[in-house]
């Protein structure tokens, strides 16, 4: 439970675009292109740390490291909230890539799936992604009601009402990472096996080297499947990021604070769609509830390019709400999958750096491709063009979903 929370107390504040976009570029004074420059950093970092992230997981205590990472974000964000320079803006993203992704992400995935059982894949990491999106929905609602007492009710600057979103997640991050401190790794039958078979390993001499276990891991085809639904998945889920600028522009007229109400409350989605997503797929089927949500969130999203031009908002409002409902069924899901590929208990963190790697991939460039859409093509059309390119490229993760079904359909009738 601690792990959840933890993973739902981190992230937010680097992903404040995605509630406080328009008013980010206004306080800190850059540009939508800067804006993705600071996101593609914080995405390579990501990707450069995911690898030794995984290895560090197979190493190290996981109540050390989050312990460490919710510590250093913290003191990054005391940083970020007095609103630097964008140099100074630079520094920060780069050190949230090591604190958030580094000594973080494997050893938060790995110690889940120590403790859960086969049969339990689903509902678990459901429950994480669906436990943390309640702890950042919590944390959200919190954070614009104290923007909006801030801006509309004190008339404060939103310099300053972005100030005090920024030390209340800052303050939460620091809370959690000395609690989680003094709080012993959970014990489980499954861990237990994973420690002793490890250590084994290690007093006979007979553990693999890491280049023989990432030659162990290539040779997996249904991983390369797992990463390649990732990696789409992933698109839909960076596109809400962009929702309440989107809800800013012109044609649709919203104000900052009442876009941000609205995607707060796309955050709320998170624990329904993590949730229900991992519970529908251990009912039914991983796999086929996956897909489901992969097409539904194309559809959606296909709805915010092509209604604007009716000028119903309320629809666009609902289709908002919609596709962040499919998106986190999506990332309840696609880790749960990855005990479909047979991956060897010692060497699951390397597995799941791998995937992060090249999954993840998305968080160096589609900042980048977000900002040149928005930037070349003003207002409500560079995010018709951007959402067209993510609907096609989660199309592709539906299709690399349905081979693998097909894989694991075949082996199951060989074996």
């Amino acid at each position: 439970m601690l792990l959840v929370i933890a993973a739902g107390a981190i992230y937010p504040m680097l992903y404040l675009r995605q509630v406080y976009q328009g008013t980010m570029l206004d306080v800190l004074a850059i540009s939508n292109h800067q804006l993705g420059v600071l996101y593609s950093i914080l995405g390579t970092a990501f990707l450069v740390s995911y690898l030794p992230s995984g290895w560090l997981a197979d190493r190290i205590s996981p109540r050390f490291l989050v312990s460490f990472s919710l510590l250093g974000t913290g003191a990054l964000g005391l940083w970020y909230a007095t609103l630097p320079g964008y140099a100074a803006l630079l520094l920060i993203f780069s050190g949230f890539g090591v604190t958030a992704g580094l000594t973080f992400w494997a050893a938060l995935l790995k110690r889940v799936k120590m403790i859960a059982q086969e049969r339990e894949q689903g509902r678990f990491f459901g429950v994480l992604d669906g436990g943390r999106g309640l702890v950042e929905a919590l944390l959200a609602t919190v954070a614009i009601s104290l923007f909006a007492w801030s801006v509309n009710d004190h008339g404060q600057s939103r310099a300053e009402g972005l100030r005090h979103v920024i030390h209340l997640y800052a303050a939460t991050c620091i809370a959690l990472g000395v609690v989680l401190g003094f709080v012993p790794d959970p014990e489980s039958a499954a861990a237990a096996r994973d420690d002793d078979a490890a250590t084994a390993a290690g007093a006979a001499g007979t553990s693999a080297r890491l280049g023989d276990d990432l030659r162990t891991l290539i040779r997996i085809p249904e991983l390369w499947l797992v990463t390649a639904i990732v990696f789409c998945g992933f698109h839909f889920f960076w596109a809400t990021y962009s929702f309440s600028a989107y809800l800013e522009q012109d044609g649709l007229g919203l104000s900052a604070t009442m876009a941000g109400v609205i995607t707060t409350v796309k955050l709320w989605m998170r624990p329904v769609g993590g949730i229900g997503g991992g519970w529908l797929g251990d009912r039914f089927s991983k796999l086929g509830v996956l897909i489901a949500a992969l097409l539904l969130s194309a559809l959606g999203m296909l709805g915010l390019v092509l209604l604007p031009a009716s000028h119903t908002i309320s629809v666009l409002i609902v289709l908002v709400v919609f596709v962040g409902l499919m998106t986190y069924a999506i990332r309840g899901l696609y880790w749960a999958i990855l005990d479909d590929c047979r991956i060897p208990a010692r060497i699951t963190g390397l597995a799941i750096g791998i995937i992060s790697v090249v999954g993840y991939a998305p968080d160096a460039f589609l900042p980048l491709v977000n900002g040149w859409f928005t930037d070349t093509f003003p207002g409500l059309l560079g995010y018709q063009l951007y959402f067209t390119y993510v609907l096609v490229v989660g199309l592709l993760g539906a299709v690399a979903a349905l081979v693998l079904k097909r894989r694991l359909r075949a082996r199951e009738k060989i074996t």
